[in-house]
C-alpha cells in the first residue's frame, strides 16, 4: 500500500499531510503536527488518555485510522483554549487540584468538554459516566469531577459569546 495525502482541520488550522497506510490518528496529531497534548497511554482504547473531538465527537485517537480524519475537524487540548485564554476546564482542573501526574489531564478535559458542550449543567452522576472511559492513577476522581462542575458553574457566569 501507499501512503496517501489527508487533510483535516486541526484547531482551526487547515492541515494536508502524508500519512503511511494504517497509521494512527493519535501518531499523526503527535508526530507531524506536534499535538503533544495528546498522549498515547493504552494504545487499545482502554485509558482515555488520546481523547480528541473529531466532528465534535469525543473519540479516542489511539483507536481512529488517520486516513479517516480527511475533511473532518479536530480538536485537541492545545485547541479547547481560545485567544490564548484558557478554557473553563483548564481553569477548574488547576484550582481544584485535579491533576498529579497529569498524564490524563488532556483526555479528561476533552471528554468533560463534549459533555458541557452538549450539557451546560450536568449532575455529578453526568459527569462520572462522561468520565468513565477515562483513567487516572493519581487523583482518586474526585477533584477531576469537582473541577468539571466548577467549569459548568464558571461557564454558565458567562455572556453566551464567551463561553
Amino acid at each position: 500500500m501507499r501512503s496517501s495525502f489527508v487533510s483535516f482541520t486541526l484547531n482551526g488550522e487547515e492541515k494536508e499531510l502524508l500519512i503511511a497506510p494504517g497509521q494512527r490518528l493519535v501518531d499523526v496529531l503527535r508526530e507531524q503536527c506536534g499535538a503533544m497534548g495528546t498522549r498515547n497511554g493504552c494504545g487499545q482504547g482502554g485509558c482515555g488518555a488520546c481523547t480528541v473531538h473529531v466532528d465534535a465527537v469525543p473519540m479516542l485517537s489511539c483507536l481512529v485510522l488517520a486516513e479517516l480524519a480527511e475533511g473532518c475537524d479536530i480538536l485537541t487540548i492545545e485547541g479547547a483554549a481560545r485567544d490564548r485564554t484558557l478554557h473553563a476546564l483548564q481553569e477548574a482542573f488547576v484550582a481544584e487540584a485535579a491533576t498529579q501526574c497529569g498524564f490524563c489531564t488532556a483526555g479528561m478535559i476533552m471528554a468533560a468538554k463534549a459533555l458541557l458542550d452538549r450539557d451546560p449543567a450536568p449532575q455529578r452522576e453526568a459527569v462520572v459516566e462522561a468520565l468513565s472511559g477515562n483513567v487516572c492513577r493519581c487523583t482518586g476522581y474526585e477533584p477531576i469531577i469537582a473541577a468539571v462542575l466548577a467549569a459548568a458553574a464558571m461557564l454558565a457566569r458567562l455572556p453566551a459569546a464567551a463561553a
